[in-house]
C-alpha cells in the first residue's frame, strides 16, 4: 500500500491511537552520492542527490499499526488564540 508523504500543510496520524509524532518509516531510495575517503579509508558522503524515493510503509511506534496511518492538517503555525 502506498503511503502519502506529509506536506507543509499535512502530517501523519495513526487512526488507532492518535499518535502524531513517532513513526517507523520504511523507504526505498535511489541516490547518487559523492563519497570522500580519508587517508585511513573512512568514507564520508559529501554530496547526495536523490533520484527517486518511495515510502513502502509507515508503522506507528506507539501501537505498531501499519495500515492505519492517515494524513491530517497541521495546526496553523501563525494562528493566534
Amino acid at each position: 500500500m502506498a503511503v502519502p508523504l506529509p506536506t507543509d500543510r499535512t502530517r501523519w496520524r495513526c487512526t488507532l491511537c492518535g499518535n502524531l509524532t513517532r513513526f517507523d518509516v520504511t523507504r526505498s531510495t535511489r541516490a547518487v552520492e559523492f563519497v570522500h575517503l580519508d587517508l585511513a579509508g573512512e568514507p564520508r558522503v559529501e554530496e547526495r542527490e536523490v533520484l527517486s524515493e518511495s515510502i513502502e510503509s509507515v508503522r506507528c511506534r506507539w501501537c505498531n499499526a501499519v495500515d492505519q496511518i492517515e494524513l491530517v492538517d497541521r495546526p496553523s503555525a501563525g494562528a493566534s488564540a
